[in-house]
């Protein structure tokens, strides 16, 4: 990935499209990432030009994102769209007692134990309905991954291998199993074509709702640093 050079230094993913006809910086209010959108047949040192043409106007956006603090006992986070509270716990592991996330140990592993529970939690969640969903389609699930991503919550290979965003489990448990038909239907259909959107309506009728929250609150699950 290429750098721009400075205090600090910036890393910039390039992004090639068909579609873009000029140079063109984005700076993600999810999680500060800077992209750089170029055309196909553009060279990388034209494209890093271009950033150190733009640097004042990037440095300045950069600056102006909001500091976002690590979560810590008694701050609130969302859990399948329930408030939690991050309370002290005792015993081993982690859980659920009523609207509070018990985190036992030190308090100073509050965010870490509590991104634990948060993989844990999303991975059985995910395996369930992604399995769900391929049988319902004749498929099997090769594989699934969790990362923690903030372009795209889901992505599927040609050989069944499935990618999610963890944090997915914080919304509201129907958008997590939307995602989670959504990526099997690219079993199906290795595309966005009218034959896949008509594979994710038979497995999630009245996807649109979901996708809808996706779009205009699951940026909100991104403001809570671990």
């Amino acid at each position: 990935m290429p750098v721009l050079p400075g205090a600090p230094p910036v890393e910039i993913t390039l992004r090639r499209s068909a579609r873009s006809r000029r140079f063109s910086l984005r700076v993600s209010q999810l999680d500060g990432s800077v992209t750089l959108s170029m055309p196909t047949r553009a060279r990388e040192a034209e494209a890093m030009d271009f950033a150190r043409a733009h640097e004042s106007w990037l440095r300045a956006a950069l600056a102006r994102r909001p500091a976002l603090a690590v979560v810590t006992l008694g701050d609130c986070i969302p859990v399948e769209g329930q408030m939690l509270t991050l309370t002290p716990g005792s015993g081993r592991s982690t859980r659920i007692d009523g609207s509070s996330l018990l985190i036992p140990g030190d308090p100073a592993q509050t965010a870490a134990r509590t991104a634990a529970f948060l993989k844990t939690l999303a991975r059985d969640r995910l395996a369930a309905a992604s399995d769900h969903y391929a049988a319902q389609i004749g498929r099997k699930v090769s594989r699934i991954t969790l990362r923690d991503t903030s372009s795209r919550w889901g992505s599927c290979t040609q050989a069944g291998a499935l990618m999610y965003s963890w944090r997915l489990v914080m919304a509201p448990p129907p958008v997590l199993t939307y995602v989670a038909a959504h990526e099997v239907a690219h079993m199906a259909q290795m595309n966005h074509s009218p034959a896949f959107w008509s594979v994710v309506a038979r497995l999630y009728p009245g996807w649109q709702t979901q996708r809808a929250w996706l779009r205009t609150q699951g940026k909100h699950l991104h403001a809570y640093q671990f």
